[in-house]
């Protein structure tokens, strides 16, 4: 009888699940709402995976690319680089004395940097690439499995709920 350690090592290992197909869904959403319904009935929810079908690739195009945008998106994440090094040598100055100072110098230092090599990197690559985007992947349906022994009681379950 395998223990702990053989259950963590085959979640480990990426593998397609088998069984019975208890319902499908158009939505990610309603798939995780059926999952909740199980898991507050008592099933042993362990043992339900949720399967997505016809994986895509979506991109979405959030903006146009400037010169101004890409200059302001480097100076944020500049100033968050420089505000997490102030932090630290604030933490491992032994003297804290004109500790505002250096916070205020490391985050106007890290804001410049990351400005300057926002602007660069744009310019090198401007013909490739002008806007911003936001890649996810999206399946078209979405399938509870379990196996064959407890489908029935997944089914009379999800039946249940719905009436």
């Amino acid at each position: 009888m395998p223990g702990p350690a053989a259950s963590s090592r085959r979640l480990a290992i990426p593998e397609i699940p088998e069984g019975e197909i208890i319902s499908t869904y158009d939505r990610y959403e309603d798939a995780k709402h059926a999952v909740d319904v199980l898991a507050r009935a008592g099933f042993p929810v362990r043992e339900v995976s949720i399967l997505g079908n016809d994986v895509r690739s979506v991109e979405r195009v959030t903006g146009r690319l400037t010169y101004a945008r890409v200059a302001l998106m480097g100076a944020m994440s500049g100033a968050y680089l420089g505000l997490f090094l102030g932090l630290l040598l604030f933490i491992f100055q032994p003297d804290n004395a004109g500790i505002a100072g250096v916070f205020l110098a490391a985050i106007a230092i890290g804001a410049g940097f990351g400005m300057l090599f926002g602007v660069l990197s744009y310019a090198m690559n401007r013909n490739r690439r002008d806007f911003s985007s936001v890649m996810q992947m999206v399946a078209s349906r979405y399938d509870l499995i379990t196996n064959g022994d407890l489908l029935f009681d997944a089914r009379r379950i999800l039946t249940e709920a719905a009436q």
